[in-house]
């Protein structure tokens, strides 16, 4: 029995170093995860607007950017304490200009009829890569947004996605069995790439059809745009020999983002 229980704390321990490193993160997207996926499971990330923590209290205000990441930059801690002061003020120049290049826009029909099936186009630009992730949601909120069909749009199929190259991507989305479906609100963009030192920014885009609910009345619709920060910078990540980039801030840097579009309100008649 003894010998069990120092099995399982061992094992304890090992997952809780392998949850605390660099790798726990998803600085490549989420590979192995084909679901639908709301903002809240980005807790590694910070936002840009306190707006999208309202309600969130003293929270709100340490999950922005500022003070959740560029702030343990500008402080030499983490990772960053490898830096000179020179590189890590110029990493955090080359990262607020990403987060300024970054942006996510939605386009849908202001008006659809009750049942009706219609598309919704979601363009993004930067985020460092070398993924990215979009979704649709219910709000501009990291706590409180729901993905788009608990609002009843019904997704009708695979969403497009087309990567940085205009080319159509499904090898992500194809790692989830066709007979489960894969007509999911949350898709990841692979290839994607910034360079803050040329400002050279990333761009994507998803199209997605969805299905009207059959009630009559406005509904909510937006979309989410998860990135990361760091590898659009050579001061921003370190190298592996085995796992290749790595971003220099690990987890527990934050350097990942969580942004949303507007809202729209669409009119089911």
């Amino acid at each position: 029995m003894n010998r069990f229980i120092t099995a399982l704390a061992i094992a304890a321990l090992l997952l809780g170093v392998a949850l605390a490193s660099p790798s726990a993160a998803y600085p490549g997207g989420t590979p192995g995860f084909q679901t639908d996926v709301a903002p809240f499971c980005a807790t590694c990330h910070s936002s840009l607007t306190e707006s999208a923590l309202a309600g969130s209290g003293e929270r709100a205000a340490k999950m922005l950017a500022e003070n959740h990441h560029l702030s343990l930059i500008s402080a030499g801690e983490k990772g960053y304490a490898a830096l000179s002061p020179e590189q890590r003020t110029e990493l955090v120049a080359h990262i607020r200009a990403l987060d300024e290049a970054s942006t996510v826009a939605i386009e849908a029909p202001a008006e659809v009829a009750a049942g009706e099936t219609f598309q919704v186009t979601v363009s993004v630009t930067g985020g460092a890569g070398p993924a990215v992730a979009i979704g649709l949601v219910d709000a501009a909120h990291r706590n409180l947004a729901r993905a788009a069909p608990a609002a009843g749009w019904q997704v009708v199929g695979a969403p497009a996605i087309t990567g940085q190259d205009f080319k159509e991507q499904t090898g992500w989305i194809a790692r989830r069995p066709e007979v489960w479906g894969r007509n999911l609100s949350y898709v990841n963009v692979t290839g994607v790439s910034s360079d803050a030192t040329t400002g050279d920014w990333g761009h994507a885009r998803v199209v997605w059809t969805l299905r009207a609910p059959q009630e009559a009345g406005k509904r909510p619709l937006a979309a989410a745009y998860w990135y990361g920060t760091e590898k659009a910078s050579p001061h921003g990540f370190t190298t592996d020999p085995i796992r290749g980039k790595q971003v220099r801030g690990g987890f527990g840097g934050h350097s990942g983002r969580v942004r949303f579009s507007d809202v729209l309100q669409v009119e089911v008649k």
